[in-house]
């Protein structure tokens, strides 16, 4: 089960965990994800790749059904990082809801969409 998270889901994440170099991403996907542990790489079964995840604090408690409520960020095989140059790509311009700038991402808050998330960045750039 995933959801968008929110502020107040996250107060027990204790750090991100990288798998990818986020330098070159635009954005990454990101989904509250119930699971069965606190710390290390969780299960994913999704289409696409999984960048990143976070770790909870030692003392994090869990949700009413038992499991721990923790992120992941990835990315679907369309995304716009993955085909940069492909003109028919859904997200040349604007991004998916849950797609925040992996560089605002930070323990405890959700991060941001910016004009680089949204690929108005060079246009922006580009303006005289």
């Amino acid at each position: 089960m995933s959801a968008m998270p929110q502020e107040g889901d996250l107060a027990q994440e204790a750090e991100i965990v990288w798998l990818e170099n986020t330098d070159d991403l635009d954005y990454v996907r990101q989904s509250l994800d119930k699971v069965n542990t606190r710390r290390g790489k969780p299960r994913y079964e999704r289409d696409g790749r999984l960048i990143g995840y976070t770790n909870l604090g030692p003392k994090a408690s869990r949700t009413a059904s038992n499991l721990f409520a923790r992120r992941v960020f990835y990315l679907l095989p369309h995304d716009r990082p993955n085909q940069p140059d492909d003109p028919d790509c859904p997200y040349k311009v604007g991004s998916p809801l849950e797609a925040v700038d992996p560089r605002t991402i930070e323990p405890g808050k959700t991060g941001t969409k910016t004009t680089r998330s949204q690929g108005t960045a060079e246009i922006a750039h580009a303006s005289p």
